[in-house]
């Protein structure tokens, strides 16, 4: 039973957790340096790899474009756990929280395990799959959380949810600064009027600082990939923590609305 109570102590530990992420280690700080330094080196392919990203991203938020993914694969988890085999999209936001979690915890670990897997294969030929892994991860990525949205009962087609989305994916790569700042924003999302919601849209008008935030976040341990043959192990072990972190911010963030929403409600039924 979704009591009052319980919502609100599930809300704390959620608030507790974003305090904890408002915290970057000097490692990861360090690890972002050499990205910065190589700038000028980067080999021209990979460049114009990352300029595609960036009018990607922009459809993405637009229209969903190549990365929209379908609902039918989740909806099938949620009937699996909810043992309803009727359930619809627009049912999922009823369902109990405890129901989202297992699945969103499922999709975590495949997710994450996939993604395993694709940078093992992209760490082969080093700096030269280098170009394949990293528009693929980010297709991984906005993949994953747009099936967490859904699981959560929110559905992606909506353009305010691909905003969303974004703002996950930047919250997840941020430094200390810029996780405080993402997590003001989406403080008001709840409440934002017209104004607050094309301020939001403005925001994300700088695609080259979300993709190369993104990059940025490979830092040293992608570095490491570039050595072919060895770059299967930190190709692995770094796609791996990338979307498991990942797939941890949306559903924390997601989960946090699902139990405002729900917070809400009961004291408008009061």
């Amino acid at each position: 039973m979704e009591t009052k109570e319980w919502l609100q102590t599930e809300l704390h530990v959620i608030e507790k957790w974003e305090k904890d992420q408002k915290g970057l280690w000097f490692w990861e700080k360090l690890g972002r340096l050499p990205f910065k330094l190589l700038d000028k080196i980067t080999p021209a392919f990979i460049q114009k790899k990352i300029g595609l990203l960036l009018d990607e991203l922009g459809q993405f938020v637009q229209t969903g474009g190549q990365y929209l993914t379908q609902e039918k694969l989740i909806l099938t988890k949620l009937r699996k756990h909810s043992q309803n085999e009727d359930l619809i999209i627009s049912d999922v936001s009823s369902l109990p929280l405890t129901t989202m979690d297992a699945v969103g915890e499922e999709l975590k670990s495949t997710r994450s395990k996939l993604a395993t897997v694709q940078g093992a294969t992209t760490g082969i030929g080093g700096i030269f799959t280098l170009a394949v892994d990293i528009p693929v991860i980010l297709g991984l990525s906005l993949k994953t959380l747009q099936e967490i949205a859904i699981t959560y009962g929110y559905d992606p087609k909506d353009r305010e949810e691909r905003i969303f989305i974004v703002k996950c994916l930047q919250f997840s790569s941020a430094d200390i600064v810029g996780k405080q700042a993402i997590l003001n924003e989406l403080s008001t999302f709840y409440t934002r009027g017209q104004s607050t919601n094309q301020e939001m849209i403005s925001q994300l008008q700088g695609w080259r600082e979300v993709v190369f935030t993104y990059r940025d976040q490979f830092g040293w341990k992608k570095l490491l990939q570039m050595v072919p043959i060895a770059g299967m192990v930190f190709g692995a072990i770094t796609n791996r923590s990338m979307i498991h972190d990942l797939a941890e911010t949306g559903i924390m963030l997601y989960r946090k609305r699902r139990i405002l929403d729900r917070l809400e409600m009961g004291e408008r039924s009061n």
